[in-house]
């Protein structure tokens, strides 16, 4: 090789050095671009395109009651949703899902159309379907669990509990107010595209792990859903028989200001919501307002008598069943005509002039005071979505026949919780209690991490003039000519009040003769009151007075309540025990043993009377057939209603004892 040719060979080597350490700096530069400077974006941007990233809310807590009984809980249900980018034949794939899911095909075909790669086709399926579309194998189609909220008692309680809706959203009642309290942390869920395209779906761990520091607690509510059934079975039964257009009950404890049972016809299925109308759903307990009528009249009573202007020495002269006050006519209930009445006769005999005369000893100024303080015209702060705080007036704007009028509960305003929280106040020796429905707040592990206590608000009275009051009242339902003795309870003493009062017309711009809404309020027992109840019903077609429609049903819901508290005390409430609701022979010993044992029977059933089973549930029945020696045969399903004995033809044979049961407590 000449020198001439090395000389060109050494340069074309050097010329190709500095080729490749310009290309090696050059790649080099890229690669800790790629890397280090836009690694982060690049990496968000593959996952874009290779995963995708679904958002599901998690299950919503517990609602139950003050037992442990679910009212409201969360099942798993599973989705159908798809990827239309990997759909190739959007007609045929449309068709055999709607066949399927028995949906619309051409609604389908519009949502596989989409240029997404994620569409819902179909939310909580069944089983069923869900299975059939999986054998499908259609590429683009998946299945995803979602959480759907379920109420296994249906119509049970369903104006207090309300309802989540699709998205787990708290839309109304104890749902809607607790909301962030029964939120969990929304589960997160991930597929990816493989090599070929193929979507692999995975649950994000890291992401359900997280604990709720906001929410994610069970409500245990002072709701007893024994009460509260026999109360809706007890309304649903009155307004049928009255053919009224609505009603409510409510039940107390007047020590506590605890809510056992709040109830309002007509009612709803709750995991069918939507097929009811507002007007349906509503809790008419808190959110309607009404004129309370004759059962206002203690209020005024009660207050007269902490003033110290009445005494029940004192004798009112009722004009024989005529006053007139400001160009306008009072006139008694019934037109009936009373002469002189003491102020217990007022009360029994719910006379309005005597009342009108008793608030004029008050005076404007001072009887709306009390009104006040016993809550009427401000809401009670029940904790239940769209209470409002009813309608009372300044007494300055009270004229001569308005002030006549709201002494026996017309023109104000009031809801059905104000009233129960007021009488409760004079059950509970004047003084007046918040009430409310949520007991404790309660986290997976069983910890209580919230609980709510009762809540004091005023003396409105003094306690002597609570139980004079109470006295008067005891007198209504007791004595054989009170307005309230269809009342009476078996056993206990029960002071209440009964109401009638006219609705206002406003096509007429009159009160009306047709349209009145009846009612009872009272408590028991008198001596030691514990229980308050509020019945109303209204516009009834027929009974349409308070001592003939609403008093019966405060009997026998009263009466119920007491069989139920008796058994309560003779029986201690036992461990979940599932039993079969068909009739059945079930021997004793087929009974798991619980450590709580029946106390108030200790002797072989031989040797000694059958006890009485009225009023029990099925698990209680056959754990005290357990616990007595009795075999148990059952026949219906909800508590005991009736049963027959039969003892052993022989020795050693056990006794049997046939016990019928009833979804309601008669």
């Amino acid at each position: 090789m000449t020198k001439k040719a090395r000389k060109w060979l050494r340069f074309r080597v050097a010329v190709l050095m500095v080729l490749f350490l310009v290309l090696f700096v050059g790649l080099l530069s890229r690669a800790l671009h790629l890397q280090i400077i836009s690694g982060d974006d690049l990496k968000g941007l593959a996952d874009r395109q290779h995963t995708r990233n679904l958002v599901v809310r998690q299950e919503r807590k517990m609602i139950l009651d003050r037992n442990g009984q679910k009212l409201a809980a969360t099942i798993r249900v599973d989705s159908i949703y798809a990827d239309p980018s990997k759909i190739s034949d959007t007609e045929n794939t449309a068709a055999r899902l709607a066949g399927i899911l028995e949906a619309d095909r051409n609604k389908i075909r519009t949502l596989l159309s989409r240029r997404s790669s994620f569409v819902w086709i179909a939310r909580r399926v069944s089983p069923d379907q869900k299975q059939r579309v999986q054998d499908l194998a259609i590429e683009g189609i998946y299945t995803i669990p979602e959480p759907q909220r379920f109420y296994p008692h249906r119509e049970l309680a369903c104006h207090i509990i309300g309802f989540a809706g699709l998205d787990s959203q708290g839309l109304e009642g104890l749902e809607l107010q607790y909301d962030g309290a029964l939120k969990s942390v929304p589960r997160r869920f991930l597929w990816s595209r493989d090599a070929k395209g193929t979507s692999i779906y995975r649950e994000n761990g890291a992401d359900t792990m997280m604990v709720n520091e906001d929410g994610g607690a069970d409500l245990v509510l002072t709701i007893d859903s024994k009460i509260q059934n026999l109360v809706e079975r007890e309304l649903q039964e009155a307004v049928h028989q009255t053919d009224s257009a609505s009603g409510m009950v409510i039940v107390m404890d007047v020590r506590t200001g605890e809510i056992l049972a709040m109830a309002n016809a007509p009612s709803y299925n709750l995991n069918t919501f939507g097929n009811y109308t507002a007007d349906v759903r509503r809790n008419r307990a808190v959110t309607d307002t009404f004129e309370p009528g004759s059962i206002f009249k203690p209020f005024v009573i009660a207050a007269a008598l902490e003033e110290g202007v009445l005494s029940e020495k004192d004798s009112i002269y009722c004009e024989n069943g005529t006053y007139v006050i400001g160009g306008r006519t009072i006139h008694e209930a019934q037109l009936k005509k009373f002469g002189y009445l003491s102020a217990g006769e007022i009360v029994k005999f719910s006379s309005n002039i005597g009342t009108v005369k008793i608030s004029e000893k008050l005076g404007k100024d001072t009887l709306h005071r009390y009104l006040a303080s016993f809550g009427f015209g401000t809401r009670t702060g029940v904790d239940l979505p769209g209470e409002v705080g009813g309608i009372m007036r300044g007494s300055q704007e009270w004229r001569a026949v308005d002030f006549a009028t709201i002494s026996f509960g017309q023109g104000i305003s009031v809801t059905g919780i104000q009233l129960a929280a007021a009488m409760s106040a004079i059950a509970n020796n004047g003084v007046l209690m918040k009430p409310y429905i949520v007991k404790a707040m309660v986290d997976g592990d069983g910890t209580i991490v919230r609980e709510f206590h009762p809540t004091p608000v005023r003396q409105v009275v003094s306690p002597l003039t609570a139980r004079r009051m109470t006295a008067m009242m005891t007198d209504v339902v007791e004595s054989d000519d009170g307005t309230g003795r269809a009342a009476r309870v078996r056993s206990v003493a029960v002071a209440g009040k009964t109401g009638t009062s006219q609705k206002f017309d406003f096509s007429l711009r009159q009160y009306s003769s047709k349209q009145v809404i009846t009612s009872f309020i009272g408590f028991f027992p008198a001596e030691e009151p514990r229980m308050m109840v509020l019945v109303v019903l209204d516009e009834p077609q027929k009974n349409r007075w308070g001592g003939v429609a609403a008093a019966p049903v405060f009997r026998e819901i009263s009466e119920s309540i007491l069989t139920r508290f008796n058994r309560d005390i003779d029986l201690k409430r036992l461990s979940a025990l599932q039993v079969e609701r068909e009739m059945s022979i079930v021997p004793a010993s087929a009974v798991p043993v619980f450590n709580e044992r029946v106390n108030s029977f200790n002797q072989p059933a031989h040797e000694q009377f059958f006890p009485d089973f009225t009023g029990l549930s099925l698990r209680e029945v056959l754990q005290a057939g357990q616990d007595l020696g009795i075999d148990i045969r059952v026949t219906g399903s909800g508590w005991a209603v009736n049963q027959k004995e039969q003892m052993p033809s022989h020795s050693k044979g056990r006794p049997l004892c046939h016990v019928f049961f009833s979804d309601s407590i008669r």
